[in-house]
């Protein structure tokens, strides 16, 4: 098994690149979903969550108010530590679920937001970045996802530089391309994952190939 984390910044295009890895026949464990389902309606997430931020979090069917929390604690990194704290690790459990039941042969990307905030690059094999300029980040996410700047701005601050991520990745997707030419892209990354597949063991991060 290939241990392969895949990360990048908010609006970098990383949900695009890992479909695309999945059309290659990637097994993917995306945090992002798991940290949906683990605040869920009546899960244990979901109530230590009001408990830290009060009923006000929650919408009128009793789900979680993400946009409501999200313009709370991405304007306190205080308050976003404390969000971290309960949720990382019951996606890191669930997360390693996941992968235990994926076959031997099977390279598993692990779609991780937050992989260089959390200094979690020494739990890979290989790291991928997907990496976009700033203005771009902030055009999808205005344009695209309807947030206002200062909202798509507070979000961007609130994760590491492109600088950081970059300087943890083995391999690096340019995201402010067409869409074929990151198909392209993508492809010879996942020919790339297989060959350390077969040349590496687990656990053995490789020579970056940038």
């Amino acid at each position: 098994m290939l241990k392969v984390g895949l990360t990048g910044g908010i609006g970098a295009g990383k949900s695009e690149v890992s479909r695309l890895l999945v059309e290659h026949g990637a097994v993917l464990i995306d945090a992002d979903r798991i940290a949906r389902e683990v605040v869920a309606p009546g899960t244990p997430g979901l109530a230590a969550v009001t408990e830290a931020f009060g009923p006000e979090v929650l919408a009128a069917d009793g789900s979680l108010d993400r946009p409501r929390l999200g313009s709370i604690v991405f304007a306190d990194p205080a308050r976003l530590a404390v969000l971290n704290s309960i949720v990382h690790p019951l996606v890191g459990a669930r997360s390693r679920e996941l992968e235990s039941a994926a076959a031997d042969d099977a390279v598993v990307v692990h779609d991780v937001p937050l992989l260089a905030e959390n200094g979690l690059a020494q739990l890979y094999d290989v790291v991928v970045v997907v990496d976009t300029a700033p203005e771009t980040q902030l055009d999808r996410l205005t344009r695209l996802r309807g947030m206002t700047e200062e909202d798509a701005r507070a979000r961007m601050a609130a994760q590491a530089t492109r600088e950081k991520r970059l300087e943890i990745a083995d391999i690096v997707i340019d995201n402010d391309v067409p869409l074929d030419a990151l198909r392209q892209r993508v492809g010879d990354v996942w020919a790339d994952l297989l060959r350390r597949a077969r040349s590496s063991g687990p656990g053995e991060r490789n020579a970056s190939t940038k």
